[in-house]
């Protein structure tokens, strides 16, 4: 049987099963952004986004797209009602105080203790941008990962050592990829679930890190 990655909306809908009733998140730019059109309808989840906006829904449909309402990546999103709009500034003062329980990022490296890097790969010709990845990963209180287990020459992208710049120490604590959902324990990294036709020794072996199954 072969491997049966997970696509990116199975990856953000998974992301979406574990976001509890009643949490304060905010989704980062890119693949992150899914999660908001897969959040269960019968729990009420607040969506925050960096520009200033809290209360956004999933995305428009194809055709009622308003572009005076964006999210942080310039992509056009729906307000729930009850949603507000702030200064920048106010709403970093939510991220940095605390009072996110939970922020979804992207990231190029995840080490084993759960250091990020997801801003900048070092190479000369990439514009450094980190934004606002490091005030959410420490000022959250639960920081999710996204990201695609390997990167295009096969490597794999949990390592024991970030090699790339960080953007926080120690703040992940699940990270949700197209082969599998992985925790941030203090004794190391415990796989939830992993990919259908996906042996657990081939996952340990792909991750060149150690894993426990949960």
């Amino acid at each position: 049987m072969s491997i049966q990655r997970r696509t990116r909306d199975q990856i953000a809908a998974r992301v979406a099963r574990d976001i509890p009733e009643g949490a304060y998140v905010n989704l980062g730019i890119g693949l992150p952004t899914l999660v908001a059109n897969h959040l269960p309808r019968d729990r009420e989840i607040f969506l925050h986004s960096e520009n200033g906006i809290l209360g956004m829904g999933p995305a428009p449909a194809k055709g009622e797209e308003d572009w005076d309402l964006i999210n942080a990546g310039k992509q056009p999103v729906t307000l729930l009602p009850g949603g507000a709009f702030f200064h920048h500034a106010d709403s970093f003062a939510m991220m940095r105080g605390g009072h996110l329980d939970i922020c979804v990022l992207g990231a190029f490296q995840v080490a084993v203790n759960g250091d990020l890097a997801n801003w900048h790969t070092g190479a000369p010709d990439a514009i450094p941008a980190v934004g606002g990845a490091m005030d959410l990963a420490v000022g959250a209180k639960r920081t999710f990962v996204m990201m695609e287990h390997l990167t295009k020459s096969g490597e794999s992208k949990l390592v024991e050592r970030c090699t790339y710049p960080l953007t926080g120490v120690g703040c992940v604590k699940m990270v949700y990829t197209d082969l599998a959902t992985i925790e941030v324990t203090p004794q190391g990294l415990v796989a939830l679930d992993w990919a259908d036709g996906l042996d657990f020794d081939e996952l340990v072996r792909l991750s060149g890190v150690p894993l426990r199954r949960a």
